[in-house]
């Protein structure tokens, strides 16, 4: 249906004509059914920005992962390029990526926002050709443009993050493990917010993690079909002992100091 919607726009419009779309969907199966029915109906997405649209005083749990905007997307009806091999693409869409995640990040986005402004970006670029394959021949599909997208965003989000909260020549980013990393990405976009499986398990991924392997062991905690992370408060002092995790370091750290252990927290340096 969507994609036969977009069909339609594109039927209707003059060569070089505009379509604005207002897309709220929080999950990523919801961007992959979206992107690739915007490729194969021919429009081009020139941009996408998030947009305030909701009262900040709505109704809804305080625990909800959802978004704070709605995502407006412009598309034409333009000509495409016929075909993009996937590694001269990927490192057009680095390039363009690097420089649209300073601009959203200076603007102040963050969270599930930053993220899915981030795909949005990515689209301008993976439009632009009626199609996109790897040098085997296999077309190349919303699904691994989200993969790639992802990994491109989260490193640069975790470079920020410690950037902002270390010095101006810190290479954290670079050396920190991918627990880690996780835990950081997923306090920094859903707080204390429990999320659906899946889309914890696409996060998980983009930082090298399997899931499956690391619920309920350590800061990672599995209810049902959600997803959520222990901060200090919620973890056991005895459970972090040995453990050389950066995470798990700092939460041991914390948990100390807040029992006035000076000498055992000074020990863990």
């Amino acid at each position: 249906m969507l994609k036969r919607s977009f069909q339609e726009i594109y039927r209707v419009l003059k060569q070089d004509g505009i379509a604005t779309i207002v897309y709220a969907h929080k999950s990523t199966e919801g961007w992959e059914t979206l992107i690739n029915s915007l490729l194969d109906s021919g429009l081009i997405m020139t941009g996408a920005w998030p947009l305030n649209t909701e009262m900040k005083a709505r109704l809804r749990a305080k625990d909800s992962a959802a978004l704070a905007s709605s995502i407006y997307i412009v598309a034409r009806k333009m000509e495409r390029q016929p075909t993009g091999f996937y590694n001269e693409v990927k490192e057009e869409l680095k390039k363009h990526l690097n420089k649209k995640l300073n601009r959203l990040w200076q603007e102040g986005l963050s969270g599930a926002d930053f993220f899915i402004s981030a795909i949005g970006s990515a689209i301008e670029i993976f439009g632009k050709y009626e199609k996109v394959m790897d040098y085997q021949g296999n077309i190349i599909r919303a699904d691994r443009l989200l993969t790639d997208v992802r990994i491109i965003t989260t490193d640069y989000a975790v470079s920020q993050i410690l950037h902002d909260g270390f010095s101006e020549s810190s290479r954290e980013s670079e050396n920190i493990s991918d627990l880690t990393r996780f835990y950081l990405l997923f306090r920094w976009n859903y707080g204390e917010a429990k999320l659906q499986f899946d889309e914890a398990r696409k996060l998980a991924q983009s930082c090298s993690i399997d899931l499956s392997k690391e619920w309920n062991k350590g800061f990672i905690k599995k209810d049902k079909n959600f997803i959520s992370i222990l901060g200090p408060q919620k973890r056991i002092l005895e459970d972090l002992k040995g453990s050389s995790e950066l995470i798990n370091v700092l939460h041991k750290s914390l948990l100390l100091w807040e029992k006035n252990k000076r000498d055992e927290m000074l020990e863990l340096q």
